[in-house]
């Protein structure tokens, strides 16, 4: 059996039993259970949408998905459905991410870490605000998705946890908590990532930034949030301005070499490496704004430094990445000559008995 090669046709049949059964039959008599994440619509009505995937495939694999077999999250049921030409919607929104709740984050410090009503005005734009962030598809999203009721709650979220809050804790996650120590900790860098995130949201900048297939960082190692991130990895992907930048090294008779480790793509790699190296924007996330990039923004840069600079936060400038080599280095050294002074003793030893 081949899992998800189901069509349209044989959703439609599963639909149509669905209905002729009713909701609760049709469930029991396949062994399935209410959808959690996803439900599929067909002619304005809902359906659970594992259930109606895996009993599609009686139709085009010869028998029914046991829901055992497979999974009702995206990467299954609700693939397979889109993939057929279905809608899929979200049982339940989303979780925050973490330029959400720095805006929410944000508009709490403002208030003096204490919690807003559903109906504030504050609140009401906020909600407004994060439906335009291109964090969440449409599909992962239903009719509450940031509401300001959301928003009011994940505002008392955030203020409970508060270090010198000293009531019981909302429910919340750990997420909300980092981001709330990134708060207090350094506030003024989080408010300016606040007010850049508005920014260009406000001004459409930022909703260019879609997710990619290579996007490695998480809520957790890009603290700014995934929007400034890719921002920031779309100014160093720019191959106008890496040209750039590589000539105006070259023109001043300057090496084309890793500003950290001092690796020359050319002199490893002969021709296959001639004119090439990475480029690494380091100016901090929270000093990014939309202005246009200068060629003094970006540092040339190896990939592996460049992978290593980029693994977590904070990211070290070339020069401290540099030092962190050398320490490194130094420190090898050491231990390979005191492995090495016994040695030389020991042999002394044998030449004069």
């Amino acid at each position: 059996m081949h899992r998800g090669a189901i069509t349209r046709g044989s959703v439609l049949k599963a639909i149509a039993e669905y209905d002729e059964l009713g909701r609760e039959p049709f469930l029991a008599k396949y062994g399935f259970g209410e959808a959690r994440s996803y439900v599929v619509v067909h002619d304005g009505r809902e359906y659970d949408s594992k259930a109606i995937a895996g009993v599609a495939h009686q139709w085009d694999q010869g028998r029914a998905l046991r829901p055992d077999e497979f999974s009702g999250g995206k990467e299954h049921a609700a693939a397979w459905l889109k993939r057929a030409g279905l809608q899929v919607k979200a049982v339940k929104n989303p979780d925050w991410a973490r330029d959400e709740i720095i805006l929410a984050c944000q508009l709490v410090s403002e208030n003096g870490w204490r919690g807003l009503d559903a109906q504030d005005a504050r609140v009401v734009e906020l909600s407004g605000l994060l439906q335009l962030l291109p964090l969440h598809a449409e599909t992962e999203r239903n009719e509450k998705f940031r509401n300001p009721n959301g928003v009011a709650r994940k505002t008392f979220d955030i203020a409970t946890r508060h270090p010198a809050y000293q009531g019981k804790p909302t429910n919340g996650g750990a997420l909300d908590v980092a981001v709330l120590m990134d708060f207090l900790a350094r506030p003024d860098e989080m408010i300016e990532v606040a007010q850049l995130l508005r920014q260009g949201i406000e001004a459409g900048e930022l909703q260019s930034f879609a997710p990619t297939e290579d996007e490695e960082f998480d809520d957790f190692s890009a603290p700014e949030g995934r929007l400034l991130m890719r921002r920031h990895q779309a100014r160093e992907r720019n191959k106008s301005l890496r040209k750039k930048k590589i000539a105006s090294v070259t023109r001043r008779g300057g090496r084309l070499a890793c500003e950290a480790c001092g690796f020359d793509f050319e002199e490893t790699y002969g021709d296959r490496g001639a004119g090439y190296i990475e480029c690494h924007h380091v100016v901090p996330l929270h000093e990014a704004g939309e202005g246009r990039t200068k060629l003094s923004d970006l540092a040339l840069i190896c990939a592996n430094c460049h992978r290593m600079i980029h693994r977590r936060a904070p990211w070290p400038t070339p020069e401290e990445l540099r030092a962190s080599i050398e320490r490194k280095h130094a420190a090898d050294r050491r231990a390979a000559e005191a492995i090495a002074r016994p040695r030389r003793a020991a042999d002394e030893l044998m030449r004069n008995p």
